[in-house]
């Protein structure tokens, strides 16, 4: 019995269906994504979504998808499903008797006496799409029509009917060959056995998409259907489609569907399955390795990529050699973007805390200086030296961030061109990585190379340590200032206070890390992570929904966020030790029943507020699945320690 259970029942209630969706990518940048009916209700969806290199590596939908029809005695059944305004059509979710996902996504129709299972592989460092078709039953002659969507448009935008369009096409092994328009790849769509594609250019017009209908986008598009393919099929027989950037060989598909699906991971606990979305995140490209914030639209993001690299390499197998590939690539590819003038100060800080990680599953503070070292005095230096935008250090040592009309923390909503939460000032988390980074660079420098760096960190430290408690503790309250800023301490209560109880470095002692984790605990934790805002806030979003505006109203002013549940648990760790294993474990473990909802296997960017906490935002999300990785492995940790 497969780990992840769907109700079968349900599977034709489009309700049920249509909120669940599936995922698979090829570790290059390209990705599968559908819902468990393959009704595509986003326009991110599609079954073949690549990079185009002449287009700057943006994301296109080349084929959107591909509908079956089985045909027996002349009587056709059409298995695939669209939505055209609010009607379904076809409606072939109704054939469903099942769905499994282990290695691959298994879908199982019964038409009459047919029963006709369809497996989808998105192979390996490939932009290939492979659905496998096994005839399981049938008591007379059959036949399958298959019927591909094609789109040609960047993955951000909609296809609309056009005179540009180029419907020819090319006749190669088993198969056809299409290319839309200019500048794109090839379409090779090709069988595994010879079959007859019958063209029939035609435009399908108004295809509705529910969730961008929902999200008040505009949600219609017109997907090209060059015609179809029509091949027999036998009981016990095993037909692959193949859509391809490159011409494959035929013969060799079934062998590559297998080879391929053997080397999958099965998704059969709780663990394993946010190990494998853990993988989806990273992107291998020629020489660079680099992290998916979140799929299907986040690209590559700074600071995502310098929080989330620990949970997602070195929680479970310890895998520092990937950590640091992926490093690497960042500073490569951003080191001058984490000394210029769009830098948000907390970002370069973050980099420290990384280390840190690193560090803990690779005892070697002489090689890790070696490699990192000079950024890292060279980002020090850089704030102590006044020579940072936006941010300044003060006699205090405390670091105050401003930048008029625009943000400068991770809480970065802009409406109207003005950030919703500016937060100038002193901040709280920018403060808390600060003396962090201090600490931490006094740890691992050469004590007499760098005894002169040293005792400047020293005395900064210093000031900070003296400092962080009058500026942020709020008088007879249990919890820390969000931020200072020119009118006085902000006194909302955010989870952005729950870093300098977490980290390993804090100036705050543990009897005052214990009122503020309690005062988060009351306030903040839900059984979704922690939320942006207190319900007792009058500006309090318990819902994340309707249009952007709104959407971007809520925002960071209550949804919950799953990254900030390793801060939570590892803060609690630190105050209580072996005796908050159990709860560590059940708040770690409620979020076992959300892997069958949005994105099956994998853990969703934000969640409402309010309960049932629906989840929102990327429906794989990279921060959400490192930090209960994260967790899980602090878990571990803890689990054998000493009271």
């Amino acid at each position: 019995m497969s780990y992840l259970q769907f109700n079968k029942d349900e599977l034709v209630n489009l309700e049920y269906s249509l909120k669940r969706e599936v995922l698979s990518t090829n570790h290059a940048g390209g990705y599968m994504n559908t819902t468990i009916v393959c009704c595509n209700t986003r326009k991110y969806h599609g079954l073949l979504v690549v990079p185009v290199k002449g287009f700057g590596d943006d994301k296109f939908v080349l084929l959107s998808s591909l509908d079956e029809t089985v045909i027996q005695h002349d009587k056709e059944f059409n298995l695939g499903i669209h939505r055209y305004g609010d009607i379904y059509e076809p409606k072939g979710h109704k054939y469903i008797k099942n769905f499994e996902i282990e290695r691959v996504v298994s879908i199982t129709y019964m038409v009459g006496g047919v029963l006709l299972r369809k497996d989808i592989m998105f192979p390996h460092k490939k932009e290939q799409i492979l659905i496998r078709y096994t005839l399981l039953e049938a008591h007379s002659p059959t036949i399958l029509r298959l019927r591909p969507f094609l789109a040609f448009r960047n993955y951000h935008t909609l296809s609309k009917v056009n005179n540009d369009v180029n419907r020819h096409y090319e006749v190669i092994d088993n198969g056809v060959s299409f290319r839309m328009y200019d500048g794109f790849p090839n379409l090779n769509m090709q069988l595994s056995v010879k079959g007859e594609f019958i063209s029939s250019p035609d435009w399908y017009y108004n295809i509705e998409y529910k969730e961008e209908r929902r999200r008040a986008y505009d949600s219609s598009e017109d997907l090209f259907v060059p015609g179809f393919f029509e091949v027999p099929i036998k009981k016990g027989q095993q037909i692959i489609f193949s859509a391809s950037t490159n011409v494959e060989n035929p013969s060799g598909l079934s062998a590559e569907f297998t080879r391929n699906e053997n080397k999958r991971g099965l998704r059969d606990s709780f663990e394993q399955c946010l190990q494998l979305a853990a993988k989806q995140f990273i992107i291998h490209d020629d020489e660079d390795t680099f992290i998916y914030t979140g799929y299907p639209w986040l690209g590559k993001r700074n600071r995502n990529t310098l929080i989330s690299l620990p949970g997602l390499t070195l929680s479970f197998n310890k895998n520092t050699d990937l950590f640091n590939s992926v490093l690497k690539t960042f500073i490569k590819q951003e080191q001058r973007t984490l000394f210029s003038p769009g830098c948000d100060p907390d970002i370069p800080l973050w980099l420290f805390w990384t280390l840190q990680q690193y560090l803990k599953a690779k005892d070697n503070k002489t090689a890790l200086w070696r490699e990192y070292g000079e950024l890292l005095k060279a980002i020090i230096e850089s704030y102590i030296d006044y020579s940072r935008d936006a941010v300044f250090m003060h006699e205090t040592g405390l670091l105050w961030a401003e930048r008029e009309g625009r943000p400068t923390s991770w809480m970065d909503t802009v409406i109207n061109g003005l950030p919703l939460i500016e937060r100038a000032g002193y901040q709280i988390e920018l403060n808390s990585l600060w003396y962090n980074a201090l600490c931490f660079a006094m740890e691992v420098a050469p004590k007499v190379k760098e005894s002169e760096f040293i005792k400047k960190c020293k005395d900064v430290k210093t000031r900070v340590g003296q400092n962080f408690m009058k500026a942020f503790w709020i008088e007879g309250r249990d919890y820390l200032a969000d931020y200072v800023g020119p009118e006085g301490q902000n006194k909302y209560v955010r989870p952005n206070q729950l870093f300098t109880c977490a980290f390993d470095y804090s100036p705050l002692d543990d009897g005052v890390k214990d009122m503020v984790i309690n005062s988060v605990k009351k306030e903040l934790l839900t059984t979704r992570g922690i939320r942006t805002l207190s319900p007792k806030n009058s500006r309090y979003r318990g819902e994340y929904d309707g249009d952007e505006y709104s959407r971007s109203m809520a925002y960071f002013q209550g949804t919950t966020r799953v990254w900030l549940l390793q801060f939570y648990v590892e803060a609690c760790f630190k105050i209580l030790g072996k005796s908050f294993h159990k709860r560590a474990n059940e708040i770690v473990c409620a979020f076992e029943e959300d892997l069958n909802v949005h994105c099956i296997g994998s853990i969703s960017e934000v969640y409402d507020g309010d309960p049932p906490h629906q989840p929102h935002g990327c429906t794989s999300y990279s921060a959400s699945v490192a930090a209960l990785l994260r967790s899980i492995s602090l878990i571990e940790q803890y689990k054998n320690i000493e009271q």
